[in-house]
C-alpha cells in the first residue's frame, strides 16, 4: 500500500478524516431512516419557558436557548428568535426560536419537555445548590395549508412592546403581538418584525400549526389523555436533568443516555441525546 511505502503522516490524517466523515455519513443515514412520523421532515418552531423560581430559573431557560442556539450553528442550521421575554433580574422568561433544515421537527422532538438543573446559584450570595426548571415545546412549521376554523371571539389578541434587548431584529416597537386561543389556552407571541400585522400574521401560523398538530393527537388519544400529557413544570415531571453540583451528570431519565460533560452539551452538543432517544423510539 502507498501508505505503507511511503509512511506519510500526512496522507494517514487524511484518511482518518475521510473514514470519520464516512462514519458520520452513515450515521446520518441511518438516524432519516429513523424519522418516518408524520411531521418528522418539517422545520420548527422551538420554545422555552422559565419554570418557577424567579432568576434562577430565568437564568437556567437562558442557559438552554443558548444550548440550541449552539446547536443550529454547529450543524449550520438557519434559526430565528421570533419572541424573546426578559427576565426582571436576568436570563429570559420565553423565547421561541424558529429553526430551518431538514427534518428539524424529527431531530429536536427529543428535546420536547421539562429540563431541570442543578447548581451552585451564581446569584446566592451563600452560594447555595439550586434546583431549577424549564420546559421546552415543539410545533411544525406545516407548510400545506391548514383548514382549521378559528373563530374571533376566541381569540384574545394584545400588543405590547417588546421587552428584549434586541439581537436578531427583535423591534422595540409596540407591534409586538400575544395571541391566546381561549378555549384551549394556547399562547403565542410574535415579536420579531417591525409590522403588527406581520407579527400577527406569524403568530396565526404558528397558532394554526399548534391546533393541527392538537387535533392530529386527538384521533389517537382522549382529551383527557391530552390533559395528562401536560406536565408541570417542576420535580418529577423532567425528561432530563443536567448537573453540575455536586457531581458532573446529564442523563435522559427516558433513554437513561448519560455523559458527565455538562459543558460540552450546554454548548450545544445535543446530538448524543437525539441519537439515544430516536433508538430508543425505534424499538417501542
Amino acid at each position: 500500500m502507498l501508505l505503507e511505502e511511503e509512511n506519510d503522516e500526512i496522507l494517514l490524517n487524511e484518511i482518518i478524516e475521510e473514514v470519520k466523515e464516512l462514519i458520520k455519513e452513515v450515521n446520518n443515514l441511518e438516524l432519516e431512516t429513523l424519522l418516518n412520523e408524520e411531521y418528522d421532515r418539517y422545520n420548527a418552531i422551538l420554545e422555552i419557558h422559565a419554570g418557577a423560581g424567579g432568576t434562577e430559573a430565568c437564568d437556567w431557560a437562558n442557559m438552554l436557548l443558548r444550548m440550541y442556539m449552539r446547536w443550529c450553528e454547529s450543524n449550520k442550521y438557519k434559526y430565528e428568535i421570533i419572541s424573546l421575554q426578559e427576565g426582571e433580574e436576568a436570563g429570559i422568561k420565553s423565547a421561541y426560536l424558529f429553526i430551518k433544515g431538514k427534518n428539524i421537527y424529527g431531530y429536536l422532538k427529543s428535546e420536547k419537555g421539562i429540563h431541570r438543573l442543578v447548581r451552585l446559584s451564581p446569584f446566592d450570595t451563600a452560594k447555595r445548590r439550586h434546583t431549577s426548571f424549564a420546559s421546552v415545546d415543539l410545533t411544525p412549521d406545516i407548510e400545506k395549508d391548514i383548514n382549521i376554523d378559528i373563530k374571533e371571539q376566541d381569540l384574545k389578541i394584545d400588543v405590547y412592546r417588546s421587552g428584549g434587548a434586541g439581537g436578531q431584529s427583535v423591534n422595540t416597537t409596540d407591534s409586538a403581538v400575544r395571541i391566546t386561543h381561549l378555549p384551549t389556552g394556547i399562547v403565542v407571541t410574535c415579536q420579531n418584525e417591525r409590522s403588527q400585522v406581520k407579527n400577527k400574521e406569524i403568530a396565526m401560523k404558528i397558532l394554526k400549526s399548534k391546533l393541527y398538530q392538537l387535533e392530529q393527537e386527538k384521533i389517537n388519544k382522549s382529551i383527557t389523555d391530552l390533559k395528562q400529557g401536560n406536565m408541570n413544570i417542576e420535580f418529577g415531571s423532567q425528561i432530563r436533568s443536567y448537573i453540575m453540583h455536586p457531581y458532573s451528570l446529564v442523563k435522559d431519565h427516558r433513554t437513561n443516555y448519560e455523559t458527565s460533560n455538562v459543558l460540552k452539551v450546554l454548548d450545544g452538543d445535543i446530538n448524543q441525546f437525539i441519537e439515544a432517544y430516536l433508538h430508543n423510539n425505534s424499538k417501542t
